[in-house]
């Protein structure tokens, strides 16, 4: 997939840039946003990670679980449901959950980087997991 939107002739050059920046892990243009805006200030995300038989968009760390919620898969009630109870149990192990939309990661950047910054500080990446 990412291959094939590398050879798109994009009218825009920020679209072309997302082309330019997307892998084979990122399901959606979010994903890469994400992705690409850790790394540029210096923050590590492991993609696609699968912990109690859910996957993960992100995990900082050893701890620290980011889900992006696009409007494909995650605008039905049922969606938004199942969505709460895989972070609860993910909770419950010990692990940290947060969870952005759409609008947060394109349009709320700073409140995005601010927020895992934070979390970072407060070593939430880095717990004993049970």
């Amino acid at each position: 997939m990412a291959a094939t939107l590398k050879r798109v002739a994009w009218r825009s050059s920020a679209a072309s840039e997302f082309a330019r920046l997307a892998s084979e892990l990122s399901d959606s243009g979010l994903e890469t946003r994400f992705v690409h805006g850790m790394k540029q200030v210096g923050v590590p995300v492991q993609q696609q990670v699968t912990i109690d038989g859910h996957r993960i968009d992100g995990r900082v760390g050893d701890s620290l679980l980011v889900q992006l919620d696009g409007f494909e898969f995650h605008s039905s009630a049922q969606d938004r449901r199942r969505d709460l109870e895989a972070d609860a149990r993910l909770v419950l192990r010990g692990y940290v959950v947060l969870r952005f939309d759409y609008f947060q990661v394109f349009f709320r950047w700073e409140y995005v980087v601010e927020t895992i910054l934070m979390a970072i500080a407060q070593g939430l990446h880095r717990r004993e997991i049970r």
